[in-house]
């Protein structure tokens, strides 16, 4: 480097500060013009360092370096060893100073670095070639002859070198080599006879010198190579800094956009292949599917993370955040696969096409088939299976209940199925905590019972026959708004109910069931993990929609396996009004599992897949996958006490004895709130026959001349036939209350149950 009067070049020996304030000379290894800095090394404990310092803080602690001109062309070295001491440090001839190096030029032209430091140089005698001259840097303490190879300390005593070259033998000796004369003259002028020796042996240069030059190459390598690897640091630094910019800006105050840069590195290596709609419809006895929805206003504006991808038609991934122990942040892919799988682009209509469309055919053709849509609340159940939202408002025409009403009346027309002349109705009704409510009759409470064939009945469903599509929009309109009437959130009520539409095809005359298809808005499966609440109205409703959705795996599972198989149906008010859904081989179901994108669902997300995969694996037609399963008797049905049983041998790990437990006192409890409300009914029937017969009673005494002993005998009767009844509604009551004490005790005993 040459600017102006700045002379730096590599080789020289300068002074350098270190960051802890020490200050100590180095050897200049490189010059990097563009960032205006030179790269040095030094020897220090045993091991060289290196390190880039700036031109300025060189010449601050260098100040010659700034006046130093350049240097003009080698001139004949004056002799003057004969003259001056070895010592004289006034000898310009070649002095190094500590930690200096002398540059010798060989026959080849080439410069040879010489390290001479006193803490880890060997003293050896250096040959070299007297053909070139020496080229001595500036500030040397130590000198090199050019005519003998022998150098002193630069305080007077002579180094290994000479004393090596003076106990070589003659006959030892190297003999001179041929040079010409004049340059040896100019270059090497004659020296003094004080030292014959250490003239004789100029003829080479020691071999420590050149090990140093190896050792000084090696050293140049290495600080080079740690140039080059901090430069590539700071260019992936540079990399991520635009990265984490890019993000920012795309994302700008994301709390997760390390996950979020993951997520889209993952997603770069996936080849995207989804549902398009266009592809052909599989034919299935049970249909497992999934869909994702999009992020909604309010988990855009909390800035949440999407981890779900859909890359195919038939597989979903979930980039699940995890934490190290040390807090590093890193993603667990978990994937998962099903029949369909719809991601955020999907509609409503290629959604239906490829889950309940199929299924409308079903029904006309004989059979029972069913559609569930399940997931937590607020994952898309209610706009998938009733239509769009607009605001609070709902488009009926868009849901799943609407598309299959359509498909229904054109089957109902078409040349194969209109000789049939069937007749079509539809029923809507909920279940919430065991109970059903009738939501076409103002949520009037219904009664499930079993006939003498061993059908399940609901007791006083209303069912309207239904002509056309626009009266089965205003069946679900109706229906939609009992559902959410008298309740603060369209959502806290719809995540605690089951929805259940029915459209029924009947035979004339007769009226008989000729196919049924069951449409299901199933309950928030988060709440049925809310089984230790303080509240005993929510722990009710908790429990039963843990069985019900228990129940109504087994059932599915069931269905699609060979040979007969028990149904755990009576455990759950869904799996028993829903019973001959899953009996037959003509009987189809289908299950839509949603979930949400949301980084802060992911947990709820996982749960909904892991039991939507279980759905589907055990809806195989492999059999009974190695456990004993129970014969379906027709005859004579086991009590629900021991379907519990069943249900919890086929899901232990769902179902532990804690949990098997509270489900028998909640089963207990809910029979003992039966008795008593079916007492109070017939009590208050009797009360008013009774309060009749008290009055007829009363009017015969009117009478002058009436029985007093057929009176007395008479009102006696009818005391104790009213104390009588009150006192069994009584004892139930009493029974009743001891049933809620034994849950409430229950209850604060178990643990949470296993998500599904």
């Amino acid at each position: 480097m040459d600017e102006g009067s700045i002379k730096i070049q590599s080789g020289i020996n300068i002074n350098i500060k270190r960051t802890d304030g020490r200050i100590h000379s180095a050897i200049v290894s490189g010059v990097n013009h563009e960032s205006r800095s030179v790269t040095v090394e030094w020897y220090e404990r045993g091991e060289t360092k290196g390190k880039e310092v700036e031109i300025d803080a060189i010449l601050a602690l260098n100040p010659e370096l700034g006046t130093r001109q350049p240097t003009p062309h080698l001139q004949p070295m004056p002799n003057r060893l004969a003259r001056e001491p070895s010592g004289s440090s006034s000898d310009d001839g070649g002095f190094l100073r500590d930690g200096g190096e002398c540059e010798t030029a060989g026959d080849s032209g080439h410069t040879m670095p010489v390290r001479n430091s006193r803490s880890d140089m060997t003293r050896q005698s250096i040959p070299v070639a007297t053909k070139a001259p020496t080229r001595v840097t500036r500030n040397n303490q130590m000198r090199v002859s050019n005519a003998g190879g022998a150098y002193t300390n630069g305080h007077g005593g002579d180094t290994t070198g000479r004393r090596g070259a003076e106990n070589v033998p003659p006959a030892q000796q190297p003999p001179p080599p041929q040079t010409n004369t004049r340059l040896t003259q100019q270059f090497n002028p004659p020296v003094s006879s004080a030292r014959p020796a250490a003239v004789a042996s100029a003829v080479s240069v020691p071999h420590a010198v050149a090990s140093g030059a190896v050792r000084r190459s090696n050293v140049v390598k290495e600080v080079e190579r740690l140039k080059e690897n901090r430069e590539k640091r700071r260019q992936r630094q540079a990399e991520l800094k635009e990265e984490k910019e890019a993000l920012m800006n795309m994302d700008p105050g994301n709390p997760n956009w390390e996950f979020l840069a993951m997520i889209r590195d993952y997603q770069n290596t996936i080849e995207f292949r989804p549902l398009t709609g266009n592809e052909p419809v599989e034919d299935h006895q049970i249909t497992v599917c999934v869909r994702k929805r999009p992020l909604n206003k309010k988990e855009m504006n909390k800035k949440e993370v999407d981890v779900i991808s859909v890359p195919t038609r038939d597989q979903m991934i979930v980039h699940e955040p995890k934490n190290k122990v040390d807090l590093t942040k890193y993603l667990e892919n978990q994937k998962f696969r099903f029949d369909y799988a719809f991601d955020d682009s999907c509609t409503n209509e290629v959604v239906y096409k490829y889950t309940a469309k199929p299924l409308v055919q079903t029904i006309f053709d004989g059979g029972m088939a069913t559609c569930f849509a399940y997931g937590q609340t607020g994952s898309g159940k209610t706009h998938t299976m009733g239509g769009d939202f607009q605001g609070k408002m709902q488009d009926c025409k868009k849901g799943i209940y609407a598309m299959a009403a359509r498909d229904v009346f054109m089957y109902l027309k078409s040349p194969k199925y209109k000789p049939l002349n069937l007749i079509v109705s539809a029923s809507f009704f909920e279940i919430y905590s065991g109970k059903v409510f009738d939501l076409l009759a103002d949520k009037a409470k219904l009664r499930v019972l079993e006939d003498g064939k061993q059908q399940v009945q609901i007791v006083g469903l209303t069912e309207k026959v239904v002509d056309n599509v626009d009266e089965v929009l205003k069946l679900i309109q109706h229906g939609n708004a009992a559902r959410t009437s008298g309740q603060t959130s369209a959502n806290s009520n719809s995540s605690r109910s089951h929805a259940v539409f029915q459209i029924v095809v009947r035979s004339p005359g007769m009226h008989r069931v000729h196919g049924k298809f069951s449409l299901i808005d199933l309950a928030g499966n988060e709440r049925g993990a809310d089984t230790s609440s303080a509240n005993r109205q929510t722990r009710m409703e908790s429990a039963e929609i843990n069985k019900s959705l228990l129940a109504l795996k087994e059932c599915i599972r069931a269905l699609g396996m060979k040979g007969n198989n028990h149904l755990p149906f009576r455990v759950s008010k869904l799996t028993q009004v829903l019973r001959d859904s899953f009996i037959g081989d003509k009987s189809r179901t289908c299950m839509i599992a949603m979930i949400s994108p949301a980084m802060s669902s992911c947990e709820h997300s996982l749960n909904t897949l892991r039991y939507a995969d279980r759905v589907k694996e055990l809806g195989t037609s492999e059999g009974t996958r190695g456990r004993a399963e129970s014969p379906l008797a027709d005859v004579e049905m086991e009590p629900a006490h021991d379907d519990l049983a069943h249900l919890r041998s086929l899901n232990e790990g769902d179902m532990s004895a804690e949990m098997y437990t509270f489900h028998e006192a909640i089963d207990e409890l809910q029979r003992a709130e039966e008795e008593v409300l079916d007492n109070h009914k017939a009590i208050t029937d009797y009360l008013q026959h009774a309060l009749q017969r008290c009055s007829a009673l009363l009017t015969l005494t009117r009478d002058v001349d009436y029985d007093q002993d057929a009176y007395a005998t008479q009102w006696e009767e009818l005391l104790n036939e009213q104390l009588a009844v009150l006192a069994q509604s009584r004892d139930l009551v009493a029974e009743f209350r001891s049933k809620m004490q034994q849950e409430e005790h229950i209850s604060r005993r178990i643990h949470p149950p296993r998500p599904h």
